[in-house]
């Protein structure tokens, strides 16, 4: 059976090419450096590329190699420093095969560049200093590569030993994506298939090592309760199993005090762990948990729906519901952890899928045009790479604003409409089909007070449309549907705040809506 690639990427000088040749000729694989391969396919150096065709076209050929290589098995590659910087590439050479960052002191990149004329982009009066800025611009996009080795003051065989022991575990295709919070503190959000298995190991990394109480509901823990629990047993953590009734009816505070009983009777101290195994509404019950047992317990978020995987699991919100509405009594909870295995999504229903595109596409509208063209167009390249933009999308909203004191309450479009829609049926209507068609609303609103072009609220009620989520509802009433939003938690005073788009990619807080306005808009999704 082929072996992934192995890739070794990071900064010049950090050794990538050394170390790959030293691994490739351990190992019996084929090694290459992809610079030779773009001088061999430009018929000129890197330096005569970027003076006579520029940088942007290195790029283009650097992005056209990493696709050959990528269709490729056993191959140790070693990359230029900035061909993972772009999330396509990064995405498609995580998704296939194992990276790996080398990083080194700023003292010795130089120490090992110095008398290298042949680094166009270190062409400055201060090398020193390019090299820092340099590093400081790529640091973000190295620091979504999962595993990484420091190369200062290494022989090539010791960091040699090291890529071949992570070779060796079968670790490859997974995408780090950083989360910071307040404090200086952060968790990563690992992309990746077949993560579940690594769940032991990925928290002992953590130092997450007491007892985890894995909270679930009856329609998952058929699937994928019995793989994690086995895993974890085998990785020598005790676990216990709490099973909810499936459904947004049952995420309220009797079922939070079912699971305060179960952790009292399992004996958790505060050094265990509560697993979220589920969707949204299993993420936010456990998480409000996590937060108040023992006024706090470490948690971990494994998602296994789409809508969880790009929205729910993500920013720290968790919460149940009250008889007046969604998520009133709640609190913020970091996880230590948040695994994103898009192998849990083969066994949701194509409905739930299509739900949770929903989010998708909010995220898109909110911050990423090249998303929200790929979803009305041919579609992103792979579920992975759709993921990690929506993903990217609500990070960088929670980053900015963790508590929703601004910005994050732009991942509130078309959620006021949604959670008013979802009230009103009694929860007959599933949380992305709502959202579907708050989105389409708020558009709507939008474009009636020419808050957006026409042209946006058609783009919205066609992608929304296009993904097989419905663009109408029957057998609700517009004055109930305002009457609810009344009771959102959202409100400023007596006054709604809707989240409008003023285009794709971009929007804004709107507290000056009249009834009538809503109204209107509303009934642009009633049949």
């Amino acid at each position: 059976m082929p072996n992934p690639n192995i890739v070794l990427t990071g900064f010049m000088g950090v050794g990538k090419t050394a170390v790959g040749r030293e691994v490739a000729r351990r190992l019996g694989r084929t090694f290459v450096d992809m610079d030779d391969l773009i001088v061999l396919e430009a018929g000129m150096s890197i330096p005569e590329i970027f003076e006579t065709r520029g940088e942007a076209y290195f790029r283009e050929l650097e992005s056209a190699v990493l696709r050959q290589l990528a269709a490729q098995n056993d191959l140790v590659i070693a990359t230029g420093g900035g061909a993972l910087v772009d999330p396509a590439n990064r995405e498609l050479m995580t998704r296939t095969s194992l990276v790996i960052c080398l990083s080194a002191s700023v003292s010795a990149i130089e120490e090992r560049l110095s008398g290298d004329e042949t680094r166009p982009l270190l062409a400055a009066a201060d090398r020193r200093q390019r090299i820092v800025d340099l590093i400081n611009q790529r640091a973000a996009a190295y620091a979504e590569i999962p595993y990484r080795i420091d190369t200062t003051n290494r022989a090539i065989g010791e960091v040699a030993d090291e890529v071949i022991a992570l070779a060796q575990r079968g670790l490859g295709g997974v995408l780090k994506l950083p989360v910071s919070t307040p404090g200086g503190g952060g968790y990563d959000i690992l992309v990746g298939r077949s993560l579940l298995r690594e769940t032991p190991a990925l928290l002992a990394e953590r130092g997450l090592a007491g007892m985890v109480a894995v909270v679930s509901d009856e329609n998952v823990t058929a699937h994928w309760a019995d793989p994690l629990l086995e895993a974890l047993a085998q990785g020598g953590y005790h676990t216990h199993l709490i099973t909810l009734p499936a459904g947004e009816q049952y995420k309220n505070l009797a079922s939070i005090g079912r699971i305060y009983d179960e952790l009292v009777a399992a004996g958790m101290d505060r050094q265990g762990v509560i697993a979220a195994l589920g969707g949204g509404v299993v993420g936010d019950m456990a998480g409000f948990a996590a937060a108040t047992y023992l006024r706090g317990v470490h948690f971990v978020q494994i998602p296994t729906s789409l809508l969880a995987m790009v929205d729910a699991s993500v920013g720290g919100k968790t919460g149940v519901d009250l008889p007046q509405g969604k998520n009133l009594v709640g609190a913020f909870k970091w996880p230590d952890l948040v695994i994103v295995d898009p192998d849990l999504l083969n066994t949701l229903p194509a409905e739930e899928f299509r739900n949770g595109l929903a989010e998708v596409v909010k995220h898109g509208i909110l911050g990423d045009r090249e998303l929200f063209g790929q979803l009305y167009g041919e579609g992103p390249e792979s579920l992975e790479s759709m993921l990690a933009r929506a993903l990217r999308v609500k990070i960088r909203v929670v980053e900015n604003d963790p508590y929703e004191q601004g910005e994050r309450a732009h991942l509130n479009l078309g959620h006021t409409f949604a959670h008013a829609i979802e009230q009103v049926s009694g929860y007959a209507v599933p949380h992305g089909q709502a959202v579907g068609l708050g989105l389409i609303a708020a558009a709507e609103l939008a474009a009636a007070r020419e808050d957006c072009s026409p042209e946006t609220a058609r783009l919205v009620r066609a992608v929304v449309e296009r993904l097989g989520l419905p663009t109408h509802i029957a057998n609700l009433d517009a004055d109930a549907i305002y009457a609810a939003m009344s009771a959102d938690k959202k409100r400023r005073g007596k006054r709604l705040r809707f989240v409008l788009p003023h285009e794709i990619g971009r929007v804004a807080v709107h507290d000056d809506v009249t009834r009538e306005e809503a109204i209107e808009a509303i009934k642009t999704i009633l049949q």
